[in-house]
């Protein structure tokens, strides 16, 4: 039965991801890296090479099946891509409802789950350093910059999809950089929520599949940094991650709405998070 706890728990963390990646401020890679799985996740990424492939066009079979599972993680990948699906699936309808309609508490509880990620990752920071407190300061100003930049007037043909899925999903891996705000600047969040709520095939297919090319260049980069110069890459993703808090703060109006309701709705979103990565702290993938 270990598998399938096994399965269970990765299928978790894939459905928190899931969630967070369609959250505008919010990363799917941050839900990774508290639940315990993010470098697993992009060293997994990077491996795949496709050299695979190669004796399947030749008729080997069996030498296809040996070095996919050579190259690729299974037991990772399909209950880690079963709960994202799950997640994008449900989660978006209620998040599109919630931003339409309660949109100050909503980016309250977003801005208390980012501060709890950040604090959660500075933690894993060994000693501090010059170097990791000017890769934070860095980390900070792009982000800051960045989240105040003003949507890309983009249309929605199937092109600027499959640009757009590229450059989300590297977005999504990272910790503190919200693939669904990449989507906002790009001008598809709303497009892609709405193709997801109607099932638009031609749609998600395009997206997917830039999302798979963007993901597999990027994650050898990010696997490279995490194996070298991991306290410097860690310290320029919370400046990151402090650097969005821009985006959920502009949204929140306390004029029309209860400070009080704001407040305790931020406090809910940071207790959550904590909770979340001392639950998984000890669960085992």
């Amino acid at each position: 039965m270990n598998w399938l706890r096994s399965f269970i728990a990765i299928l978790l963390r894939g459905f928190l991801m899931g969630t967070a990646d369609t959250i505008p401020g919010v990363s799917g890679g941050t839900m990774a890296l508290i639940t315990g799985i993010y470098e697993r996740l992009v060293h997994s990424i990077s491996k795949i090479s496709f050299r695979f492939l190669e004796p399947l066009f030749k008729g080997d079979l069996k030498s296809f099946t040996r070095l996919a599972r050579e190259e690729i993680d299974f037991e990772l990948f399909i209950p880690l891509l079963t709960g994202i699906g799950m997640a994008v699936l449900t989660v978006s309808r209620l998040i599109s409802f919630m931003i339409t309609y309660y949109a100050a508490y909503t980016y309250a509880f977003f801005l208390g789950l980012i501060l709890a990620s950040a604090y959660l990752v500075f933690n894993r920071i060994d000693g501090f350093s010059l170097k990791n407190l000017i890769s934070s300061i860095i980390g900070f100003i792009f982000a800051f910059l960045f989240v105040g930049l003003n949507p890309i007037q983009a249309n929605h043909t199937l092109p600027v999809i499959f640009i757009s899925g590229m450059i989300a999903i590297c977005a999504m891996i990272l910790p503190g950089i919200s693939g669904a705000f990449m989507l906002l600047l790009l001008n598809q969040y709303e497009y892609m929520l709405g193709a997801l709520t109607r099932f638009s095939i031609p749609d998600i297919i395009t997206f997917i599949t830039g999302a798979a090319i963007g993901i597999l260049s990027f994650s050898r980069l990010l696997d490279y940094l995490l194996k070298n110069h991991e306290a410097t890459t860690m310290a320029f993703l919370v400046g990151l991650m402090i650097g969005t808090l821009r985006l959920p703060y502009s949204k929140i109006s306390i004029i029309d709405n209860s400070l009080i309701l704001v407040i305790i709705s931020a406090i809910i979103g940071f207790v959550l998070v904590i909770l979340i990565e001392s639950r998984f702290h000890y669960i085992e993938y």
